[in-house]
């Protein structure tokens, strides 16, 4: 099987496995007990959050460890709205229609079932978000703005240090999903300006199942686990040591490793978006021809149903996506790709390609051998 689809999970790094291990039998205790195998883990955790902090330049005790980066989104997106509505009554949310669902249905239910008020920001020719648009969106009442900072489904990235600059001149506070931007962009939180950070491990080579959030200083959020105080009062819950010793782990090398990562996967990506513009009639590049993730490319093709290629890809050994990984098995296009002003016939057929540190040329090539013939067979079985 030859995996193109990085953007959805990646393995375990073996480095990061290796500084796992040792935290489910030897060094097994509980981080908030008092002896000395919970003192260990406890070390194991704290040492955890300073190379997080080291990573993003900030301090040890704005890093809050989570499950993942859709309930780091939650954290921040409730957390922070219903802590900046009971201090001072803000109720409008501002964020785009092309976020990971974690945010865009968080923000809907904030407005559906606890009465804030959400305003939807507009986006370019290429699915990105504009200063323009945040600067008309602004208004006295605004409790948060979140934009992410590149797109998991069409590769965009968004100037998040513009936006966020906004966001402070007019004291909202600013959030930004970076799950999928980790992996080869700069998170220093100093650069971004950001008050809120969303972070996954599983798309650096971390384990899935542990998450975090960066939280500036001075920010206030509502819990939305209560118990035992774990998190800084913020998340309750026995920490998952092994899940966040991986997670740090990954990250320090995910950003260590940044520029030869990146080298490695930019010039396979132009040859596949080249490749396939040239040798398949119409089709489209989906997000921004420059500005996007280096591991990333992604397409429409017109009269295509993107899950039967997906399948047909499947059966040929290669595997790959269609929207975002949660879209599967679904025959709505994605916002996403709807957004971009697709009509239907070409919005559902979307395909993701997202390549990683184990793509190599090989792969590349014999993709893009299998892949004009496998569009031709799903067009004519669409048609």
């Amino acid at each position: 099987m030859i995996y193109l689809d990085y953007a959805a999970t990646t393995p375990v790094d073996a480095r990061v496995l290796d500084a796992m291990l040792p935290y489910f039998r030897e060094n097994y205790g509980n981080p908030s007990s008092v002896h000395r195998l919970g003192q260990k883990a406890e070390t194991a955790v704290d040492s955890a959050r300073e190379k997080v902090a080291a990573v993003l330049h900030c301090r040890a005790d704005e890093i809050i460890f989570t499950s993942c980066g859709s309930e780091s989104d939650n954290l921040a997106l409730r957390g922070a709205a219903m802590a900046r509505r009971n201090v001072s009554g803000e109720k409008w949310i501002l964020t785009s229609k092309n976020e990971h669902h974690a945010v865009s249905k968080t923000a809907q239910q904030l407005e559906k079932e606890y009465g804030f008020l959400l305003e939807w920001l507009g986006l370019d020719e290429h699915g990105g978000v504009t200063i323009d648009s945040l600067n008309k969106a602004v208004c006295n009442n605004t409790a948060l703005a979140s934009v992410m900072y590149a797109n998991n489904e069409i590769g965009t990235i968004n100037p998040i240090a513009d936006l966020a600059a906004i966001a402070k001149a007019n004291n909202i506070l600013f959030h930004t999903d970076a799950v999928q931007a980790a992996a080869y962009l700069d998170v220093n939180v100093e650069k971004l300006g950001v008050d809120l950070m969303s972070l996954g491990g599983h798309k650096f080579y971390g384990p899935k199942g542990v998450g975090a959030l960066y939280v500036r200083k001075g920010t206030m959020l509502l819990p939305h686990m209560t118990g035992g105080g774990q998190e800084f009062g913020l998340r309750a819950g026995t920490q998952n040591v092994p899940y966040i010793v991986g997670f740090a782990e990954a990250l320090h090398l995910a950003a260590e490793e940044r520029e030869s990562r990146t080298a490695h996967v930019r010039p396979l990506r132009d040859h596949i978006i080249g490749n396939v513009l040239e040798t398949i009639p119409d089709s489209k590049l989906t997000g921004h021809p420059e500005n996007r993730l280096p591991n990333h490319a992604s397409f429409v093709f017109k009269d295509v149903d993107g899950n039967l290629l997906l399948q047909m890809l499947d059966s040929a050994g290669f595997a790959c996506s269609s929207g975002s990984a949660c879209k599967t098995g679904n025959p709505e296009p994605s916002e996403v790709i709807t957004s971009l002003g697709y009509s239907r016939d070409w919005a559902l057929g979307s395909l993701r390609i997202t390549l990683g540190m184990d793509s190599t040329v090989e792969h590349v090539d014999s993709f893009l051998k299998a892949l004009p013939t496998l569009v031709e067979k799903a067009r004519k079985l669409h048609n």
